[in-house]
């Protein structure tokens, strides 16, 4: 005989709250353990299937780990310095790129933007405020990452603790199937498949869709010449996830960049005055850079890679985030995704369950 609704809610409620407070407290403690069980997730299905191509699980996880390490060693000597150094560079030259932007208004407005005026006050102290902030900001989060993500924590435990649960990762998996309630476990596991199908979906697909549009932002903008294209890049596939507005705040952002770049200007060299023609062109390209990634993502790759439907409203993934993070930090950001996946799924088969009941559709049993 099954335990009464009441008390399991009560059992249920308390390993909740366990589970919250050991989050509160053991923030730092677990975050390489979150980290390497986040990565061993992402990589099971890769295991899986060298695993069916006639590979034994170790040799699986060896071949994972080899090209991980290439890939890690990669990052490390060639993309990490290059996008370290073009943030430092941009906050260093956004008082330059302010004072042309003043200076091009002045010349086309002169009666809005006289020496007195507020607007042409404010533009000269945008660009001193964002030289001097925004050091203190790169400094700040590089400081806080470095006390948060030590290089112990990066280079050794968290790799070990990624390839032991990918090693053990299906007797992981069995041992839990084995302790679920027996009286639920069909619809638990129902639930489960749905949460993993949900967050397959999101991190595994729209992570990949991430990584291949901000390459490919940062390698055609860097191609095409503009200042500052990995940064942009980097931070247009960042914020990929949420519809559109990955493409339009990189859009804005190198368009912006491409107009400060290439627009004509005048100069005194020498005494003389040297004008410089607007290249359209260049202009062009970048903005058709990202029209041609916008149609990549919504034609080809989200399709293909996440699926017709993710399940996580980015308004309620965003709302997740914020709270979990301001709650616990950044382990809570860590596993705000799965948490936010799970509240989904259950809200779901709630709903739909209360769509079946006596409650919704009333004694006539009529929809």
């Amino acid at each position: 005989m099954a335990l009464p609704v009441g008390q399991q809610a009560k059992y249920w409620g308390i390993a909740t709250a366990i589970f919250l407070v050991a989050l509160w407290f053991l923030g730092d403690v677990i975050l390489p353990f979150v980290l390497g069980g986040a990565i061993a997730y992402c990589l099971d299905p890769i295991a899986d299937r060298l695993e069916r191509a006639g590979a034994s699980r170790v040799a699986a996880v060896a071949i994972i780990t080899l090209v991980a390490v290439f890939i890690f060693v990669l990052l490390i000597l060639l993309v990490i310095p290059t996008l370290v150094e073009q943030t430092a560079s941009l906050i260093d030259t956004a008082p330059e790129l302010f004072d042309r932007l003043r200076n091009g208004l002045t010349e086309r407005f002169p009666q809005l933007l006289d020496d007195q005026s507020t607007v042409y006050k404010q533009l000269l102290s945008i660009g001193e405020t964002i030289q001097a902030k925004g050091g203190e900001l790169v400094n700040g989060i590089v400081s806080s990452a470095l006390g948060l993500l030590n290089i112990l924590v990066l280079i050794v435990i968290v790799p070990v603790v990624a390839v032991y649960m990918l090693l053990d990762w299906d007797n992981m998996t069995a041992k839990i199937d084995e302790m679920l309630p027996r009286d639920h476990v069909e619809t638990i596991r129902a639930l489960g498949r749905d949460i993993d199908a949900t967050l397959a979906s999101f991190i595994r697909g729209q992570g990949t869709v991430c990584l291949v549009l901000g390459t490919y932002y940062a390698v055609a903008l860097m191609l095409a010449g503009l200042n500052f294209g990995l940064i942009v890049g980097f931070i247009a596939g960042l914020i990929t996830f949420i519809p559109y507005v990955g493409a339009i705040v990189g859009g804005m952002l190198a368009v912006g960049l491409a107009l400060f770049q290439f627009w004509g200007s005048i100069e005194v060299v020498d005494g003389d005055i040297v004008t410089y023609a607007t290249n359209w062109l260049r202009i062009g390209i970048v903005a058709g850079i990202f029209g041609l990634g916008q149609f990549l993502e919504g034609n080809i790759l989200t399709p293909k890679l996440v699926g017709g439907s993710v399940g996580l409203h980015p308004v309620w993934l965003l709302f997740a985030l914020s709270v979990f993070g301001t709650l616990f930090g950044f382990v809570g950001m860590l596993v705000a995704v799965p948490i936010a996946a799970m509240i989904g799924v259950v809200a779901r088969w709630g709903v739909s369950q209360y769509k079946d009941s006596l409650l919704y559709r009333g004694k006539s049993g009529s929809d």
